[in-house]
C-alpha cells in the first residue's frame, strides 16, 4: 500500500504532469527504444510518429496522479489498456523496464525539479501500478489460453477469402491453419494481427475488429488502406494486406481482445453509430442483434466521405429490407453524382444534434459509436446535451485512447 507521504508527493506532481507529460512520456519512448529496440516489435510506429501513443501514455500518468489514492476507479482503464497489452504479448518482464525509463525521462525533463523525493515517491506509485496491470493481465491470459478453442500468443490462420468493400475497404476471412476449434469473442472485439514484412526492419502489429457475429466458421476483419498524404505516410500493414496478401496466405493472429463489447440481452431500444472504417465492430454487433435479439429496435447510422467508400451498404440495407425492426441511415460528407442521382443518403454534410433527434424516435436507448476521433467527439458532445447517462455510451477508438472533449465537426 503507498504511503500517505508518497501520495502527497504524487498529488502534488499533477500540474506538473499537465504540462509537461507529452514532452515527459516522448523522453519514456526516445530512452525505451534506444535501450530496448526490440521492443520496437510491440508498438505501432505510425502511432509513435504521429504522437498518439505518447499522448495516451501521458493521459494514463496523469490519471494515476489524480486517483492515486484511490486506484480503483481507473481500473476501466487499466483492463482497457490490458486487453491491448494481452492481445500484443505485453509480459510482467516488460514492467521493469517500463518503470526504469520512466522514471529516467521524468529526470530528464524536469531535471533539479524532479528531487530524489519526488523520484522514491513515483517509483513507489510505479511498483503498485504495475502490479495492478500484471494481475489484471495474468488473469486475462490465463482466460483466453483455458477457453475452448482458444489459444496464447499467435497462432497462424489462412486467408480463405478476400473480398472487396468499397474502393478503399477489403474484408478477409480467415480460418485457423491448423483445422481446430478456435475460440469465440463477444461482438466489437477485435483480434492483433502479427506482419513480418520483406526487408522491414522490425515486427508490426495491428489490431483489427471482427466484423461478422461470433459463431461464425471463420473469424473476418475489414481493412481500410490507409493511402497516406502530406500529412501522414501511407499504412505499411494495411497496404501490405491490400495488394500482398491474396487468398492462401497465412496471417498470424492473437486471441480476440477488448472490452467494447454489446451488452445483452437488453429488450431496450440501440443506437449504432459509425464513421468510415469504424463501421466495423457496428456491423458485427448489428448481425449479431438480428440473429440473437429479433425483437429489440435497432437504429443504424452510418457517416462517410461518399457511397464509393461505403462498405457493407447493400449487406445493411438488405437486413433492413428483411427486419423491420432495424431502421438504416447514411450521412455523406461530400456525395458523387452518382450518390446524389440514386438518392443513395440520408444527410449531406456532418451528422448534428437536430438531425440525430429526427432519425432517433426513441432516445432511451443503449448507444455505441466508432469512427474517427472528432466524429466520435461530436457525437459524445450530443449525447451528453440529451442527458443521456454514461452507462448508456458505450464507444471504441481504433489505436490508443484519446480525448473525447464534446466537439463539432465541420
Amino acid at each position: 500500500m503507498l504511503s500517505a507521504k508518497s501520495i502527497q508527493i504524487i498529488k502534488s506532481t499533477v500540474p506538473v504532469l499537465e504540462v509537461h507529460g507529452v514532452t515527459i512520456t516522448k523522453r519514456f519512448y526516445e530512452l525505451l527504444f534506444t535501450n530496448h529496440p526490440e521492443l520496437l516489435n510491440l508498438f505501432n510506429q505510425a502511432n509513435q510518429k504521429q504522437g498518439r501513443q505518447q499522448t495516451a501514455l501521458a493521459n494514463t500518468v496523469y490519471a494515476a496522479a489524480q486517483h492515486i489514492d484511490n486506484l480503483a476507479a481507473i481500473i476501466p482503464v487499466v483492463k482497457q489498456i490490458g486487453h491491448k497489452h494481452r492481445s500484443l504479448g505485453v509480459k510482467p518482464e516488460h514492467y521493469p523496464v517500463v518503470g526504469k525509463y520512466l522514471l529516467m525521462a521524468i529526470k530528464d525533463v524536469l531535471g533539479d525539479a524532479a528531487t530524489d523525493e519526488i523520484l522514491n515517491a513515483w517509483a513507489e506509485a510505479y511498483g503498485i501500478i504495475a502490479d495492478a496491470f500484471i494481475g489484471i493481465e495474468q488473469e486475462m491470459y490465463e482466460e483466453t489460453h483455458t477457453k475452448t478453442g482458444g489459444w496464447e500468443g499467435f497462432r497462424d490462420f489462412r486467408v480463405e477469402r478476400k473480398e472487396k468493400e468499397s474502393d478503399v475497404i477489403t474484408s478477409f476471412y480467415l480460418v485457423p491453419a491448423d483445422g481446430k476449434p478456435f475460440a469465440s469473442f463477444e461482438p466489437g472485439q477485435y483480434v492483433s494481427i502479427k506482419v513480418n514484412q520483406e526487408g522491414a526492419e522490425h515486427t508490426q502489429i495491428r489490431q483489427y475488429s471482427l466484423s461478422d457475429a461470433p459463431r461464425k466458421p471463420y473469424y473476418r476483419i475489414t481493412v481500410k488502406r490507409e493511402d497516406g498524404d502530406q500529412h501522414r505516410e501511407a499504412g505499411h500493414v494495411s497496404n501490405y494486406l491490400h495488394h500482398d496478401v491474396q487468398e492462401g496466405a497465412i496471417l498470424s493472429l492473437s486471441a480476440p481482445a477488448g472490452d467494447f463489447i454489446l451488452h445483452t440481452p437488453d429488450e431496450r431500444p440501440v443506437v449504432l453509430i459509425s464513421g468510415g472504417v469504424g463501421l466495423t465492430p457496428m456491423i458485427s454487433m448489428l448481425n449479431t442483434l438480428i440473429n440473437e435479439e429479433p425483437n429489440r429496435t435497432i437504429t443504424f447510422i452510418h457517416a462517410a466521405q461518399n457511397g464509393d467508400v461505403h462498405a457493407f451498404r447493400e449487406q445493411v440495407n438488405a437486413l433492413a429490407a428483411k427486419h423491420p425492426q432495424l431502421s438504416v441511415y447514411y450521412c455523406y460528407k461530400e456525395p458523387t453524382e452518382r450518390d446524389l442521382e440514386q438518392q443513395l443518403f440520408h444527410k449531406e454534410g456532418y451528422i448534428d444534434s437536430p438531425w440525430l433527434q429526427s432519425v432517433i424516435t426513441d432516445t432511451s436507448a443503449a448507444y455505441y459509436f466508432c469512427g474517427p476521433t472528432p466524429i466520435m467527439s461530436a457525437i459524445n458532445g450530443i449525447l451528453q446535451q440529451w442527458g443521456i447517462p454514461n452507462s448508456d455510451i458505450h464507444f471504441e477508438f481504433f489505436g490508443p485512447a484519446a480525448s473525447l472533449e464534446p466537439a463539432a465537426i465541420g
